[in-house]
C-alpha cells in the first residue's frame, strides 16, 4: 500500500479503499478498478473479519486480484490491538492500520511503534490515526462532543516518533451517513500537509460532498475510505430487485443486482478520486 499511496500523493490523486466482506463485494471493487485502470485498496475491519474470517478474506483477495493488471493492496482497517494486527500480517495482509487514537498520546505512540516493528520485516505498510472521528467503527462509538481534530504539530511529532507509512487525520468527517452536511477543516488539513510528508488518509469518506473530498485530495490525502456507501449500494439493490414486477429468486436476480450496484458505486468513487490527474 505504501508504494500505491506515495505515488498517489505525488501525483495529487487518491486511491479508493473499499471495505469488503465477501467474494461478490471484492469482485465489484476489483472489476471497477480494472475498468478505471486505477489501483485499489480492499480493506476489512473488525466487523467484516468477524463475519467472514481473516484467512477467508485474504484468500478472496488473492483470487480476485491474481489476474488483474492494476495494483492492489489488502488492508486491515481500524485494527484495535497489536494482536489483531499480527493476525492480519500472518494471513498475508499487505498493510495494517493500528487505531489507538482513543488512548493518551504516549500510549498511542507506544502501540503504534510496536506494530511498525512487527510489520517491518514483512514489508507491510502501517497506517495509524491521530485525532478522533465521530460515529461508530470497530465496536467503538465517538460522540460529536468527543470528536477531536488532528493537531498539525502533534501529527508531525507522531509520524517522526512512530515511523508509520500513512496517517489518518480527523478534520471533520464522520463514520456512517451524515445527519447534516459536514464542513471539512481544510485549513487544518493544509497545515498538517505542510508538516507531514507521508500520505494522508481520509476516513469517513462515505456521504462526504465530492467538492470537499477533491479539495482534501489536493492537500495531500492519498487514500479515502468508503464503507457505509458501498454496503448500502448492495442493500438498496436487494430491496429494489425484490420489489420489481415478476421478480423470482435466483443468485443472478438478487445477488447479481447487488454486485452491479456495488461496482457502479466503486467505479464512481475511483474515478472521482483520480480527479483526472493521471
Amino acid at each position: 500500500m505504501k508504494e500505491i499511496l506515495v505515488s498517489a500523493r505525488a501525483n495529487r490523486f487518491a486511491v479508493a479503499a473499499l471495505s469488503f466482506w465477501s467474494l461478490d463485494s471484492a469482485q465489484a471493487a476489483m472489476e471497477a478498478a480494472d475498468e478505471a485502470g486505477m489501483p485499489v485498496i480492499l480493506q476489512t475491519g473488525q466487523l467484516e473479519s468477524e463475519f467472514a474470517g481473516f484467512e477467508n478474506l485474504a484468500r478472496i483477495v488473492r483470487m480476485v486480484a491474481e489476474n488483474s493488471p492494476v495494483r492492489t493492496a489488502l488492508h486491515l482497517d481500524h485494527g484495535g490491538s497489536i494482536e489483531t494486527a499480527k493476525i492480519a500480517i500472518d494471513n498475508g495482509f499487505t498493510s495494517v492500520m493500528i487505531d489507538a487514537s482513543h488512548l493518551p498520546y504516549r500510549e498511542n505512540v507506544a502501540i503504534t511503534q510496536r506494530v511498525v516493528e512487527l510489520s517491518s520485516p514483512y514489508g507491510v505498510t502501517v497506517e495509524s490515526e491521530l485525532g478522533r472521528l465521530s460515529g461508530s467503527e470497530a465496536g467503538k462509538t465517538v460522540s460529536q462532543e468527543e470528536n477531536t481534530q488532528t493537531d498539525p504539530e502533534e501529527a508531525q511529532k507522531f509520524v517522526s516518533e512512530t515511523g508509520i507509512d500513512a496517517l489518518a487525520v480527523a478534520i471533520g468527517t464522520g463514520h456512517g451517513f451524515y445527519k447534516q452536511k459536514p464542513k471539512l477543516n481544510l485549513k487544518k488539513l493544509e497545515e498538517i500537509s505542510e508538516k507531514v510528508k507521508i500520505p494522508l488518509v481520509l476516513h469517513g469518506g462515505s456521504d462526504t460532498p465530492d467538492d470537499q473530498v477533491l479539495r482534501a485530495i489536493g492537500l495531500g490525502v492519498a487514500k479515502v475510505n468508503i464503507c457505509t456507501e458501498f454496503i448500502a449500494a448492495f442493500g438498496k439493490a436487494y430491496i429494489c430487485a425484490q420489489a420489481a414486477a415478476g421478480f423470482k429468486y435466483s443468485v443472478p436476480s438478487l445477488f447479481g443486482a447487488g454486485k452491479d450496484k456495488g461496482k457502479e458505486l466503486a467505479l464512481a468513487k475511483i474515478r472521482l478520486f483520480a480527479n483526472k490527474a493521471v
